[in-house]
């Protein structure tokens, strides 16, 4: 069961982006269509679980003075995998995506990760921990991607829904604001619902 909760508080009770209000600036430069959100997402999760299981199974053996500069080694060596990757297979999403992915490196929240929980936990629940926050993410850049995907360009994943421009202030910086902030708002609502408040 509490395997379970560790899973689910990434979605969110303590969502990276809405809650901890962590890994913005990818968050904000890369949510403009609902593709770019879910490459973002799908390719931290990755590097959020794997660089997780490798802490906690060396979590022994990693000096505690330099466990940071370890850590990121760890954390750059995923990235690098998700950078050849999608460079070879997923062109398009990659040039979308461009600095943000090696940038994945010095994300707060796999960092953030490694640190308060993979370096003190077991591998399952490490695992489970980086799955939960990775799709929380996700998710997160997800909604923000959809929103303002269709607001500011009227389409979804690529396909146009309405003739002619959407509200272009949603693909560029302040609508990218104005959308984190209604969400923060109504996840923080929906939160406070779910736990008895008014």
């Amino acid at each position: 069961m509490s395997m379970w909760k560790n899973f689910t508080k990434g979605f969110l009770r303590e969502n990276p982006v809405f809650i901890l209000v962590l890994g913005t600036c990818p968050t904000l430069a890369v949510t403009t269509s609902l593709a770019n959100g879910l490459g973002m997402g799908l390719s931290t999760t990755f590097v959020l679980v794997m660089s997780n299981l490798v802490i906690s199974a060396l979590k022994n053996l990693i000096p505690d003075k330099v466990r940071i500069p370890c850590f990121i080694v760890v954390i750059a060596s995923f990235v690098t995998i998700v950078d050849l990757v999608m460079a070879g297979y997923f062109q398009a999403i990659h040039a979308q995506l461009g600095i943000f992915i090696p940038l994945i490196v010095v994300n707060c929240i796999v960092l953030g990760r490694a640190e308060a929980f993979a370096a003190k936990n077991s591998l399952s629940a490490s695992f489970v921990d980086g799955l939960g926050m990775g799709f929380g993410f996700t998710l997160a850049l997800a909604v923000l991607g959809v929103v303002r995907e269709a607001l500011g360009a009227g389409s979804f994943f690529g396909h146009k829904f309405i003739s002619g421009d959407g509200i272009l202030v949603f693909v560029l910086a302040p609508g990218a604001f104005l959308v984190f902030g209604y969400a923060i708002a109504f996840v923080n609502r929906l939160n406070k619902m779910m736990s008895g408040g008014k």
